[in-house]
């Protein structure tokens, strides 16, 4: 199953049936306590289409621990619209009343492994579900003790959550610090990953590129995600992110279609080998 973000920038398209995912995704932030009409084209989407939500401000990787009544917020959210799956960022976003307003990358330290694993702990008793993490993109290591691989891994086992894998991340991470998505991805408990997201990015320099989700998917990334899925070995979740720079419709519904098929091939390609 392909899904896409469902925004207000094309609610009215929308529902209209001018694309048909398995479902969509919204983050908490932007739709608790929403009325009005946007509220009422939500619902007519929910009556459709599973839901997957995406959240913006956890910030697990905050020194002074989780916001416990915005917790209590999207609990009441999943609930009410019977959310299959819940995600966050393996990042912070807040220090103290202070809102960053982005998702800024955690210190691959010992010391931040156990204060991440705790909040991540605390967030799933209080859901009473697991969450998916997801591994974000950054552009500066801040004081390694450990590798990127090491400190995630820890992170999933101590916190005993679920692993939101961005391809595409991964991609920009790989490029930018220099190694290999394809060694990178296997290294990782593939076990833990329920959920997959696929999006664009923006090339600024020839040794730099943004995590933007702007901008169509390219060949490599695409690359990277038939090689993902043929790790998999089972149907994953996948997730088309366009955040902004919105193109026609039906280039979305492309997307999607295209990571229909490659999903789909990988599949196959694991059952004939089982078969043989």
């Amino acid at each position: 199953m392909v899904g896409i973000g469902y925004r207000k920038d094309f609610a009215e398209e929308f529902s209209k049936n001018t694309l048909n995912p398995a479902f969509i995704e919204v983050a908490p932030e932007n739709w608790i306590n929403v009325g009005g009409y946007y509220k009422k084209m939500f619902d007519k989407a929910l009556e459709k289409y599973p839901l997957f939500v995406h959240g913006l401000s956890l910030s697990v990787g905050s020194p002074e621990g989780i916001d416990v009544p915005f917790v209590k917020q999207v609990k009441q959210f999943l609930e009410e619209t019977k959310a299959v799956e819940y995600s966050e960022h393996l990042s912070f976003s807040k220090c103290e009343n202070a809102h960053l307003f982005d998702l800024l990358p955690i210190p691959f330290t010992e010391d931040a492994v156990k204060n991440v694993s705790k909040n991540i702990r605390q967030v799933q008793d209080i859901l009473e579900r697991k969450i998916a993490i997801e591994i974000v993109s950054y552009y500066s290591p801040i004081a390694p003790e450990m590798s990127e691989i090491e400190f995630i891994n820890n992170i999933v086992s101590e916190a005993d959550c679920n692993l939101l894998l961005d391809v595409n991340n991964v991609y920009v991470n790989g490029f930018n610090h220099k190694y290999n998505p394809k060694e990178f991805i296997p290294q990782l408990d593939l076990s833990k990953v329920k959920y997959i997201h696929m999006a664009g990015h923006t090339k600024v320099a020839s040794d730099l590129i943004i995590d933007t989700h702007g901008e169509n998917i390219i060949d490599p990334v695409y690359d990277l995600f038939q090689f993902t899925m043929e790790l998999m070995h089972k149907d994953i979740p996948v997730l088309l992110e366009r955040d902004f720079n919105i193109p026609e419709l039906n280039v979305l519904q492309y997307e999607m279609d295209k990571l229909t098929t490659i999903k789909a091939n990988a599949l196959k390609k694991y059952k004939n080998a089982i078969i043989t």
